[in-house]
């Protein structure tokens, strides 16, 4: 009798541990099989939440088969303590294991709310906008310019949320002065800034920030950027190039940037400088003598004189020969590479073509010719705003 009770015992316990495995085997499936979701969604996690909590928002959104096997899976994986706040892109077809990683990894969060700051060399805005996880685009929501405009309650909402994402996007040609300007405007930073880094040393890019930082570190951020940027264009220059320095090349690099807004000019642009230095010719470019009136504290905002054009300023560059002594904007990276490397060409001469670009000249005559062109379409611009 007991042999016979011990040989059902033995063929349950094998019967339970098959049933186990076989439950195992599914669940571990289940974790690491592609999950439930159709479309795109962003999962918030609340600081001080947890797996819970997260596991059954998860079930609701329909991203994972069975919130008990997400937690587990966590548990088993040693990451059910590791959960990080923030708001996270989970993309369809994710599976738990995928989801446990996205919302343990750290880092910045992936959707949601974010608040662009765009440094202009005309203005400075702040733009709210939201990922929208179906789509992977950002839906704009409101903008406006800070301290000038009356800040949107939307603004405020969001900038006291926890999960909300600062990126300050810097437009290539700013100056130093804009830049501080503005960061010293933005009310997620801190600290004060003592000095206005030199001209040309912070680089045009884009840099998400968090509420709390140092302005201080921040520009410290864009220099170091912009070091890498002026060491690589240096390293690449083309061996004669007439340039002493990556001061200097950071310098012609500041004037191709404020004399073209066409990228693929900025080559022909660069070519046109260094033919004139190569002559020993005056560079004779507006960009710098408008410098030396503003030093780069915000926009000239009207034509130039005749009689600053003939002012003596160490940026004049139609009085002085060569290069100015500073960079006058802070330029990007095409605009660096563009003055390391200028396309081959025999131009001297260029004057705006009415389509944004310019028209190029080897000649004086034909540089002539193209201005005579150019005013031509100034006069007719100026007949039609006028009503004629």
């Amino acid at each position: 009798m007991w042999r016979s009770i011990a040989s059902n015992a033995l063929t349950l316990l094998i019967v339970a541990l098959f049933v186990l495995g076989g439950l195992i085997l599914w669940g571990r499936g289940q974790y690491e099989g592609p999950g439930p979701l159709a479309d795109a969604i962003c999962v918030q996690v609340d600081r001080g939440s947890n797996f819970l909590r997260v596991s059954e928002d998860l079930a609701a959104e329909g991203a994972v088969s069975s919130a008990s096997i997400f937690r587990m899976g966590a548990d088993y994986a040693g990451k059910s303590g590791e959960l990080k706040a923030g708001s996270f892109l989970v993309e369809p077809g994710a599976s738990m294991e995928e989801i446990v990683d996205v919302v343990t990894r750290g880092g910045a969060s992936t959707c949601g709310t974010e608040v662009v700051y765009r440094i202009g060399v005309n203005r400075l805005s702040a733009l709210v906008r939201e990922l929208d996880p179906t789509t992977n685009r950002f839906v704009e929501r409101v903008e406006f310019e800070p301290g000038v405009d009356e800040a949107p309650p939307l603004y405020s909402e969001v900038r006291d949320a926890q999960d909300t994402r600062y990126r300050i996007a810097l437009a290539e040609g700013v100056t130093s002065w804009q830049i501080v300007t503005a960061l010293r405007g933005m009310d997620v930073l801190r600290g004060a800034v003592e000095e206005i880094p030199p001209e040309g040393a912070l680089a045009p890019d884009s840099y998400e920030v968090r509420k709390g930082d140092e302005r201080a570190d921040v520009l410290a951020q864009m220099a170091e950027q912009q070091e890498l940027w002026v060491s690589a264009a240096w390293e690449a220059r083309d061996p004669d190039l007439p340039l002493n320095s990556p001061e200097e090349l950071l310098t012609l690099a500041s004037i191709i940037e404020k004399e073209t807004g066409v990228a693929d000019e900025r080559p022909q642009v660069s070519s046109v400088f260094v033919n004139r230095l190569n002559r020993g010719m005056r560079l004779q470019t507006d960009p710098t003598v408008i410098y030396g009136i503003t030093k780069g504290q915000g926009v000239l905002g009207r034509g130039l004189r005749r009689s600053e054009l003939r002012a003596v300023t160490p940026w004049n560059t139609y009085v002085i020969e060569g290069l100015p002594p500073t960079p006058i904007a802070n330029p990007g990276r095409a605009s660096l590479m563009a003055a390391a490397q200028p396309a081959d060409t025999p131009y001297v001469f260029f004057v705006a073509d009415g389509t944004g670009g310019h028209a190029f000249a080897e000649t004086l005559d034909e540089h002539n010719r193209n201005v005579a062109r150019w005013r031509e379409i100034e006069a007719e611009r100026a007949s039609q705003s006028d009503g004629g």
